[in-house]
């Protein structure tokens, strides 16, 4: 488990807009913590995976797949801000996420 630090909080804002700059082809400025992934910029779930492979290689993280699925199935992401929420839950927590529910 990682202590969130805000320098941590700005690498994950930072990777994550730019990622869905790049990916979704749109201008990193026309996004915010509400845009809504698939609905505002096409986005689909295999570029959630793809940045939690980002994440666990830039972070180290022990994180199983399911384990995220299972959050994610109780806290569905639909927003940047959302997504940039759970990612953060997830680095600080790794597998140990699903017990933040109990």
């Amino acid at each position: 488990m990682a202590k969130i630090s805000e320098n941590t909080k700005k690498e994950v804002l930072d990777i994550v807009y730019n990622f869905f700059a790049d990916e979704c082809e749109v201008d990193i400025s026309s996004l915010n913590e509400n845009t809504n992934i698939i609905k505002d910029i096409d986005g689909d779930s295999l570029m959630f995976l793809e940045l939690i492979e980002i994440f666990k290689k830039k972070y180290n993280l022990d994180i199983e797949l399911k384990t995220i699925g299972k959050y994610a199935v109780k806290h569905p992401v639909q927003t940047i801000g959302e997504l940039i929420t759970m990612q953060l839950l997830i680095i600080e927590h790794e597998n140990k996420i699903l017990e933040l529910d109990k």
